[in-house]
């Protein structure tokens, strides 16, 4: 099995082997009001405690998502909207809704300082994750460095784990990433100090090492009586070429937000495709949009509506649609998605007072 952790990007052969070497939980479509556009196109596929949160939806119990940006760079990559879309998808059945800066883990891992997170964050992190759906009067906003619970609680958890256990969990003992680690579970669990309440946290499941770490030392920390939060995963979106999942190390195979729509479409016009090797085969036995990554950029982003996706997937398996036309069509959709896109994002820009971002006492 292929390395799936947080700082790996290598993408994985078999999701089936993923749930039953994590000891995950299959994800059923219909346990969920009103899925969204990846749960029912098996995007989402696997999670932990997942029929707390469902009957939290149902019976309309309270409940809160949370979620965390990195500020390593002004920049996020379009995989990231499938988090933020998840996000979404909760704060829609009325999740409290949390999003951290982790100003504090891209202090020891990235060596980024707290005023450069601040600054990124109130210019580009907040708005751009508004921009793409969450909602600015159910958001809330805070920074690590500023809330002293989340830092009691990592010292304090510190205690609970020991060196072994987390080079299980990781393969590794760097003190930064152990900090890193430590921290993530106290913004995990923090909402629950504020109110007692089941959580989900929807990630790529190269971060369920974070996931197990925080529900053990749920199972040891006694003093808040936490209750074990849930996750929800995604599958990785590849990089354009096929070769890996999408991130911002891949520079020429993935999709920034924001980027140049001239210079996304000469990515799109380059992607990997599940074309066959001329015209007249393709015509006679059909594509492959399977193996396609702007299939994937339809299925995952581009196109909200089944039906439509449907007519492409069949259009691209009869032989009726060419990759190149394909590809263009792909280049207008994005052209209006990153239209729209950043519309969003300069007016939320200007709207940043306005944003729910939580003030601490005593700091």
């Amino acid at each position: 099995m292929k390395d799936i952790s947080p700082w790996s990007d290598e993408l994985p052969d078999d999701y089936q082997e993923i749930i039953d070497k994590f000891g995950l939980e299959k994800f059923n479509v219909n346990e969920f009001p009103n899925p969204n556009h990846l749960m029912r196109r098996n995007i989402i596929f696997a999670g932990r405690g997942l029929k707390v949160i469902s009957d939290c939806i149902k019976q309309k119990k309270d409940f809160y998502v949370l979620s965390g940006i990195m500020t390593s760079s002004e920049k996020i990559h379009l995989g990231t909207k499938s988090i933020i879309d998840m996000i979404s998808y909760f704060q829609r059945q009325n999740a409290q809704t949390y999003v951290c800066i982790a100003d504090l883990e891209a202090l020891c891992t990235r060596n980024i300082s707290l005023e450069e997170s601040k600054k990124r964050a109130l210019n580009f992190h907040i708005p751009i994750y508004l921009a793409l759906g969450l909602d600015i009067k159910k958001t809330t906003f805070y920074f690590q460095s500023e809330n002293k619970t989340v830092l009691h609680l990592s010292y304090a958890f510190s205690s609970k784990v020991t060196l072994n256990e987390y080079r299980a969990i990781y393969g590794n003992s760097e003190p930064s990433r152990i900090l890193a680690a430590l921290t993530q579970s106290a913004d995990i669990l923090f909402p629950q100090t504020i109110k007692k309440m089941p959580g989900i946290i929807p990630v790529g499941v190269d971060q369920d090492p974070h996931i197990r770490l925080t529900r053990d030392i749920v199972s040891r920390y006694k003093d808040y009586n936490f209750i074990t939060p849930g996750s929800i995963y995604n599958k990785f979106m590849p990089s354009l070429d096929g070769s890996l999942k999408m991130s911002k190390s891949n520079i020429n195979s993935a999709i920034f937000l924001p980027e140049d729509k001239n210079s996304a479409c000469k990515k799109i016009m380059r992607a990997l495709t599940g074309g066959r090797k001329d015209v007249e085969e393709q015509r006679k036995i059909g594509g492959v949009p399977e193996n396609c990554m702007v299939f994937e950029l339809y299925k995952q982003h581009l196109i909200e509506d089944d039906k439509k996706l449907n007519k492409v997937y069949e259009e691209c398996k009869t032989g009726k649609i060419l990759c190149g036309e394909c590809k263009k069509n792909a280049c207008d959709l994005m052209n209006k998605f990153l239209d729209s896109l950043n519309e969003n994002f300069n007016k939320f820009k200007e709207r940043i007072d306005d944003a729910k971002i939580l003030k601490f006492k005593n700091n």
